[in-house]
């Protein structure tokens, strides 16, 4: 995996001592909260509802074990032992106090680790395909796209203030494990004629005003993805509204103004951008590949492998469920749920962020990835290893076989922590997991994605879910909207308003008869909730949610 270099180094260094001397002046009253709000969100900084919360970048997802152990590190002494690990693949650290958090700051610059652009209306952590170099459908593998593009946008003196935040994802990949088409610019690459290159998506987000993104580009050439990716982004940082934060998005830039139009515009700016890279960016390019070269696989046996799988029920459960195809022979890509039935979703605690780089050490070729789903990955495991693997996560409580089941929520922080949101999030998702695992279901159910937000900024990917949840206030009480049919992969589809929302103790009964719906109508086992419900609407899953109002249509 990508280390830094010296320059890197030096560059986080010193915005690690600015913002110290930053930190300072607000303490010492030389800066007020409105002069000191602009530099804390250059740093990740954040004002929640109870405390400071800092959220630390984790570009692409990926991480080593020294950088887990730093985060545990950091969770322990500055924090209240626990993380946060969240959609855009970043940590969260929610009670940090102002004083400690140059020093929390520092010791991410020990690890190669910073906070920077993870906040304010910059180009933000590039996000990618969590199986990225591992999985078996890959044309390439998307991190050293997604690194080029970090030094490129890094402190870019053009895009620091732009019209909002951006949001650039990257899939290397058919299927899409990287949301790109919920992102200001996705990327997919692809391959024609012989030759890499990539699809270009532009305007999806979700949000107060959802939309899939649309393609731009339906293949461009490796060497023209910088100063194309510029290009987009000039072009957004001209027409992007700054009247109205709310339609700043490059979402609402294309749907005011035509792709056509934005097409136009981006292909006249990249003529002219084009020049001005001279190819430095792809001899930048074939270095940051070469870093990103696969581990040496080894050929042995899997013999303990089969014979664990062949006769413990519990460990075949938890291979079938959480560990994954790899590209190469005799490999797996395990997944750890940090979703156990009644947790809070995305939190690990120190001891439990230690096994995990333990792990990765002793089985997994050094590394981890953070999903947007919430989870953690071992990308490379040889089967053989993976009894131990499983013994190891059991003991941490790491060992949940719920990837994918209707108890591997996303769910944002809520109201329980943030300072926007007008509901909480949390609760209702350890209810649900909670009552599906009470009934034991959550197999029979099979795949399924819920997904809930606290409010409308849609930082659960509600709009994305198979089964949305959005909480809302409505006039000092929690109400909780279901959204039907959503879809975050390949297939990508905003999710259908089912009807009014339901208060905070009938959300979960709700959600318990949409699935008991679900399980009489499909035509079977093998037909999931979203395929149900393409294939028959939303009118049987909404009569199951409002049954009074579904008899007095019959009436």
């Amino acid at each position: 995996m990508y280390s830094y270099t010296d320059f890197d180094e030096a560059f986080v260094r010193e915005r690690a001592a600015q913002f110290r001397a930053q930190v300072d002046r607000r303490i010492d009253g030389s800066l007020t909260e409105d002069e000191f709000k602009p530099l804390r969100l250059m740093n990740g900084l954040y004002l929640q509802l109870h405390a400071y919360m800092l959220r630390v970048a984790i570009p692409y997802g990926t991480l080593n074990s020294r950088q887990m152990r730093q985060l545990a590190m950091i969770a322990e002494r500055w924090d209240r032992g626990y993380g946060h690990f969240t959609t855009r693949q970043n940590i969260q650290f929610n009670w940090p106090r102002l004083r400690d958090v140059p020093d929390m700051i520092d010791a991410l610059a020990d690890v190669g680790m910073h906070a920077i652009q993870t906040s304010g209306n910059t180009i933000r952590n590039v996000t990618a395909d969590h199986f990225a170099g591992a999985a078996a459908d890959e044309i390439a593998d998307p991190r050293p796209v997604a690194e080029l593009l970090r030094q490129w946008s890094t402190d870019h003196p053009e895009f620091q203030f732009l019209p909002r935040k951006f949001k650039i994802a990257v899939t290397g990949a058919e299927a899409d494990r990287a949301v790109i088409k919920a992102h200001d610019i996705g990327l997919q690459i692809v391959r024609k004629d012989g030759q890499i290159g990539y699809r270009v998506i532009i305007g999806g987000g979700l949000g107060r005003t959802p939309m899939i993104g649309k393609v731009v580009r339906d293949f461009l050439p490796k060497a023209d993805l910088l100063p194309y990716a510029e290009a987009i982004v000039r072009v957004y940082n001209q027409l992007g509204r700054r009247d109205n934060k709310y339609k700043a998005r490059i979402k609402i830039t294309v749907h005011e103004n035509g792709i056509e139009t934005i097409r136009d515009m981006v292909e006249a700016e990249f003529a002219v951008t084009r020049g001005s890279f001279g190819g430095a960016d792809q001899a930048l390019l074939r270095g940051i590949e070469a870093q990103f070269a696969p581990p040496r696989f080894a050929t042995r046996s899997t013999e303990a492998y089969e014979a664990a799988y062949g006769t413990d029920p519990v460990f075949r459960a938890w291979v079938d469920t959480n560990v994954a195809a790899h590209r190469a022979e005799g490999y797996g890509i395990v997944t750890i749920s940090l979703k156990a039935h009644g947790a809070t979703p995305g939190d690990a605690t120190a001891d439990q962020m230690r096994v995990m780089a333990d792990m990765a050490e002793t089985y997994g070729h050094d590394e981890l990835r953070i999903s947007h789903e919430q989870n953690v990955i071992l990308p490379h495991v040889h089967r053989g290893d993976l009894p131990a693997i499983h013994a190891r996560l059991k003991g941490a409580g790491l060992a949940t076989a719920n990837l994918g089941l209707i108890s591997d929520i996303i769910a944002c922080p809520g109201m329980d922590y943030c300072a926007l949101a007008t509901a909480r999030s949390i609760p209702v998702a350890q209810k649900i997991a909670t009552r599906f695992d009470a009934l034991k279901l959550e197999h029979e159910i099979g795949a399924l994605k819920i997904k809930i937000s606290g409010c409308i900024n849609a930082c659960g990917h509600h709009h994305v879910g198979h089964i949305g949840i959005l909480g809302l206030d409505r006039a000092g009480v929690e109400s909780y909207q279901i959204t039907l049919g959503g879809d975050g992969t390949e297939t990508a589809t905003i999710g259908e308003r089912a009807g009014p929302g339901f208060a905070y103790d009938e959300i979960v009964p709700a959600i318990e008869r949409l699935i008991h719906a679900y399980l009489d109508l499909r035509d079977g086992p093998e037909e999931t909730f979203l395929d149900a419900y393409r294939r028959l609407g939303a009118a049987p899953f909404k009569a199951a949610l409002y049954p009074e109002a579904a008899q007095q249509d019959a009436a």
